[in-house]
């Protein structure tokens, strides 16, 4: 009996060690699970959170993005602003300079006119017609020493050998106006023209041989043999001034010029410096 006693109470203790043993493991197993959920439930939290952070983040990298973008939209509208006042007054300067060649020929043509008129009432006298044409021939010489610097010294040659005929009657009076008309001719074809021509001009303290770009009686660029780029500028006094330009862009602007005129390409669009800016 004390044999199955023992048996029983170890049976006994087995059963109670073992249900023990179950229960710690199921208690173990739920604070596992329950450990499990919570953890998972942080996880999702703390995700969560860094996705709204990351979220904001990039919000407020975009708000500095479109700032930025906002204030290079504006700067760049003042810069347009500010380039469309610039080249509205440079045309009212091209505007007033060609108003300006056009008067000084309209001027030349009314005084070749005037002399056609005496010189018919003066009933072809070259001792009447004398006066009137040198008058004229003077007016045109003014012309050229305050107008347009294209070749003045050429212009001027042939000028005073024309007045010289006149004065020394080596030329008949009526021959003599033929050839005046013939120079206000060619005033009214510079005008028009445009081209690469050989000069000698003024430049730095020095007579020196240039090629230059001739657009009409407007604007006159330059190229020196040693690569220098520049253009003539009108003085406040009405003179004219050659003077070389620095910035590497004009510079680009009026090679590109020249070459399109070595091509004969004398019609287009071209970007150039302007030499009426003050």
């Amino acid at each position: 009996m004390r044999d199955f006693g023992q048996i029983g109470c170890c049976l006994l203790r087995s059963i109670l060690f073992n249900t023990t043993g179950f229960m710690r493991k199921h208690f173990f197993k739920k604070i596992i699970s329950f450990t499990g959920m919570v953890l998972l439930l942080l996880a999702t939290s703390v995700a969560r959170g860094n996705s709204l952070e990351n979220l904001a983040k990039a919000l407020a990298k975009i708000r500095g993005e479109v700032e930025t973008l906002q204030t290079q939209l504006d700067t760049e509208k003042d810069k347009h602003g500010s380039r469309m006042s610039a080249l509205t007054s440079q045309l009212a300067d091209l505007s007033v300079e060609e108003r300006r060649q056009k008067m000084s020929i309209e001027k030349l043509q009314h005084s070749i006119e005037k002399m056609t008129v005496n010189a018919k009432k003066a009933e072809q006298s070259g001792e009447s017609l004398k006066p009137v044409l040198l008058a004229m021939l003077a007016d045109y010489r003014q012309h050229i020493q305050t107008g347009f610097p294209f070749k003045p010294e050429d212009r001027i040659r042939a000028l005073g050998d024309l007045e010289n005929n006149v004065v020394n009657q080596l030329i008949d009076p009526n021959k003599a106006v033929n050839q005046a008309w013939s120079l206000i001719e060619d005033e009214i074809r510079l005008s028009k023209e445009n081209g690469i021509y050989q000069q000698v001009i003024f430049l730095d303290g020095e007579n020196v041989l240039v090629d230059i770009a001739k657009l009409g009686t407007v604007f006159l660029f330059f190229q020196t043999r040693d690569s220098r780029f520049g253009m003539a500028k009108r003085l406040s006094d009405g003179g004219w001034k050659y003077e070389t330009v620095d910035d590497t862009n004009d510079i680009e602007r009026i090679k590109n010029l020249f070459d399109s005129l070595k091509k004969q390409i004398r019609q287009g669009y071209f970007e150039l410096p302007n030499p009426l800016r003050k």
